[in-house]
């Protein structure tokens, strides 16, 4: 049964609060998409797995993109697209590099959207004609535009689908650029699903929520099916907030992105408050004065100014976004970069930003992220490798992101658990060296052991939620084989250490 009931009011619409108290980790539902298809600006992907095809093989029957007659036969394929563009007789047109965004894709999941329409027209009307598509800012958008020519011009005529008129193809586009959540696939190639009972769920840019979409897709319409579990304690009667955005963008970032994607401003206490909650996600230091450190005067106005809090010196929030967008430039550069190469280079922008940004500021965050996932896995990197300085530092790095995530991604959320599974390894290591070097007891070896011991336990508690065919799934297993083996033996581990 769904632990939450659906209320209404003018200023947002449809919300969902908890019919009662629930703690966290409780399930609040479960659900299978309406439908589900590759993202906007997909690259050529097999429409039955949705994996990236390096040489094209298409299906038999309508000369789509497909991995082979398994996936061809797959029923999200067979019964929707592969029908259409068979009897229309519109075939992909093919093109020189796979790996680049292919228009000829735009049309695929709302072509789905559609027939799943026809296909289901009671849960349509009770569960996705409500859905916001607002057609009426998007007419003002580039977007509507370009929905027009690659979607609904090639839909009505080159698929001879006239039966669907222009206006409820935009808002089939509207419904899935709005509502969708991305999932990712056993191999990590993301999608888009529709999924009606979470997207009544408003959002905030701090969850009290976690949804994890199991990812064995076979292909059926009711794969990808989702369980949102309260990440935090709800009381009776409160509202059960989603995250429409990555939660470690700064607030100028963060707006921007809900603007100009879900059409709305958000006015969350995040957003309102010019620290944001304290963590200090979009504040920069002075580079005037010693101690001062700049904020913005009114988080809710993307144009306002920006104050040291020390002394005199003022800028602007465009400006400050122009800052924020050159680091994101550089971060991007780096983002596929892994191994000894990728600690590197993150190491060197962070001592580039180090004196710009303020120490909690969130491309610092998203930085320290990626280095304690790294650390402890390159070659030349491993545990075993590393000296107990660079131990530390891992250590602190983990220390400073759960800080910020505290707040920010609290309770039982993804990036926790994984920063909890990368804390406890240095510190079991750090742990020995000081109890071989006689720096503490044995008594106090015990006692720290068990610390970590807990904090690997808090990992599988968490991860535990998601999917065994995701990363943090696998990731699960292993932690908590790893946390049965410690509490078995830990007797042995402190007698042998």
């Amino acid at each position: 049964m769904d632990l939450f009931e659906v209320r209404k009011n003018d200023k947002v619409g449809r919300y969902a609060v908890a019919k009662k108290d629930l703690k966290a980790s409780d399930v609040i539902l479960t659900e299978t998409p309406f439908v589900y298809g590759p993202k906007s600006d997909s690259p050529v992907v097999c429409l039955g797995c949705y994996n990236f095809l390096e040489t094209l093989n298409v299906c038999s029957k309508c000369s789509w993109p497909v991995c082979n007659s398994e996936c061809e036969s797959q029923s999200t394929h067979k019964d929707f697209e592969c029908e259409t563009f068979s009897k229309a007789g519109v075939k992909f047109q093919i093109v020189d590099d796979l790996s680049e965004v292919n228009l000829q894709y735009e049309c695929i999941t709302p072509l789905r959207l559609l027939l799943a329409k026809e296909k289901n027209p009671t849960r349509w009307k009770e569960e996705i004609e409500h859905m916001e598509a607002h057609n009426d800012i998007r007419k003002q958008r580039p977007i509507w535009n370009f929905n027009q020519h690659n979607v609904v011009e090639y839909l009505r005529s080159a698929c001879k689908l006239d039966r669907f008129p222009e206006e409820l193809i935009h808002t089939a586009c509207g419904i899935l650029e709005i509502n969708a959540f991305e999932a990712r696939t056993p191999e990590g190639n993301a999608i888009r699903c529709l999924f009606p009972k979470l997207a009544i769920l408003s959002h905030s840019c701090v969850s009290n929520i976690h949804h994890a979409i199991d990812g064995k897709g076979n292909g059926n319409v009711d794969d990808f099916s989702v369980t949102v579990r309260a990440a935090v304690d709800v009381p009776a009667g409160g509202e059960l907030h989603s995250s429409y955005t990555y939660s470690l963008w700064p607030t100028l970032v963060r707006r921007e992105f809900l603007r100009e994607s879900k059409y709305f401003e958000c006015t969350c206490s995040r957003c309102r408050d010019k620290t944001e909650l304290g963590t200090h996600c979009g504040t920069l230091k002075c580079q005037r004065c010693d101690n001062g450190v700049i904020l913005s005067t009114n988080p809710l106005d993307d144009q306002c100014e920006w104050k040291c809090t020390h002394c005199e010196y003022k800028t602007n929030a465009v400006a400050v976004r122009k800052v924020f967008a050159a680091i994101q430039e550089d971060l991007d550069q780096v983002e596929y970069v892994f191994g000894a190469e990728g600690i590197e280079s993150r190491e060197t922008l962070y001592k580039k930003y180090k004196s710009v940004l303020h120490p909690k500021n969130s491309y610092m965050t998203i930085l320290r992220s990626a280095l304690v996932q790294l650390y402890g896995k390159a070659d030349g990197y491993t545990l075993d490798d590393l000296p107990d300085l660079i131990l530390e530092r891992k250590v602190e790095l983990c220390n400073q992101l759960l800080e910020v995530l505290d707040v920010i991604e609290p309770g039982y959320s993804r990036i926790r658990g994984v920063i909890f599974f990368e804390l406890h390894g240095p510190l079991m290591v750090l742990t020995r060296h000081q109890y071989q070097n006689e720096v503490i007891s044995k008594e106090k070896f015990k006692e720290e052991l068990r610390k970590t011991i807990d904090i690997l336990g808090k990992s599988v508690r968490i991860l535990k939620q998601e999917s065994s065919s995701l990363p943090e799934g696998q990731l699960a297993i292993v932690a908590e084989q790893a946390y049965e083996q410690l509490n078995n033996n830990f007797d042995v581990l402190v007698e042998t250490a």
